[in-house]
């Protein structure tokens, strides 16, 4: 079997290593990653080769490559992007519209469609306020395309720009003989928790910061009310979905942006969680309002059906194994509890 390139930006983010611990493991791919830090210890030595630097000042150097898959990890996160708009959108905006571009060129000069993976976000949403929240329920893909925060543009927009540049780029669909496209395909994730590397300071990482405070015995002031709810998933389940989706052929699939859900609970039940597993746990709530304003706007769940019928899409872990099986386990042997 011919090896595959790869290439995953954002690599040392918490998705990007748990993606390419999973690649490797998978065996059949040459590794390149690229990211503005050094690799950590976690995937040292896994890459072929690690690209370090700003990534919209390093595109240039990955037209010297010849990619079959790229997955597009590097972003500015919510929180962080709120206060710095213009270099989010420089991030988030123009290095996804780069990588695009290359992965267009490269899919036409060689007659043969790269594959770009993309992780959008819930953030994609928003609600009017919690009542059309709560009425809301499961919302599905289409629904509530208007996000409140620069990341949540962000994300639609590039969601946007890959549906472009898969089939309308330079109108040559149009055309009586079209060339290769590239193959975009996008998953919105929920919030995302990991048991092996530390929350990043995103809009959902109140339920993880929680635990990790109450397992080091430190008090906690969270930033969103105890009736707050949105959907969440074990890192292990967003790297299966993204390989699953990487490896679906183009014809089984009937859009280029689906959900992906697990559960979704209330903050009020991670301090609760909290609690039982570190019993003297100080967990208080202390609403922030411009992050409150945030995951208000976004859904308490959304709809997967549509990953679930086109790929077989189906998460490892619920609410209770996520907490007993994965994520519990983890934190109390980082911390000797």
């Amino acid at each position: 079997m011919t090896e595959q390139s790869v290439l995953v930006t954002g690599a040392c983010g918490e998705i990007g290593q748990a993606l390419v611990q999973g690649l490797k493991a998978r065996n059949g791919y040459r590794i390149v990653t690229a990211d503005l830090a050094p690799l950590p210890d976690a995937i040292r030595g896994l890459p072929s080769e690690h690209v370090q630097g700003d990534l919209v000042n390093r595109i240039k150097q990955f037209y010297d490559y010849d990619f079959d898959i790229i997955y597009h990890l590097a972003a500015s996160l919510s929180s962080k992007a709120e206060v710095a708009t213009e270099e989010a959108h420089r991030i988030n905006v123009e290095g996804t519209m780069q990588l695009l571009m290359l992965a267009a060129y490269k899919s036409e000069k060689y007659k043969k469609p790269v594959r770009f993976l993309f992780p959008s976000s819930i953030a994609a949403y928003g609600m009017a306020d919690g009542n059309e929240k709560k009425q809301a329920g499961r919302v599905k893909e289409e629904d509530f395309n208007s996000p409140h925060t620069m990341y949540g543009c962000n994300k639609l927009y590039c969601e946007k720009l890959g549906t472009y540049y898969s089939r309308f780029f330079g109108q040559r669909h149009l055309d009586s003989n079209p060339p290769a496209m590239l193959d975009f395909r996008s998953i919105r994730f929920p919030g995302l928790i990991s048991a092996f590397t530390l929350p990043s300071g995103g809009t959902s990482d109140y339920g993880p910061e929680m635990l990790h405070a109450a397992a080091q015995g430190k008090p906690y002031a969270c930033f969103v009310r105890e009736d707050t709810k949105i959907s969440f998933m074990a890192m292990p389940d967003a790297i299966k979905s993204l390989l699953m989706l990487s490896d679906v052929p183009r014809p089984a699939l009937t859009r280029q942006t689906y959900n992906v859900a697990a559960f979704a609970i209330r903050a009020g039940e991670f301090r609760d969680r909290a609690v039982e597993a570190f019993p003297g746990a100080t967990i208080t709530f202390e609403p922030n309002p411009n992050r409150q304003g945030i995951v208000d706007s976004w859904p308490e769940d959304v709809d997967d059906s549509r990953a679930r019928a086109d790929w077989n899409w189906q998460p490892d872990y619920d609410a209770d194994t996520f907490f007993e099986d994965y994520f519990l386990p983890g934190i109390r042997k980082r911390y000797g509890r």
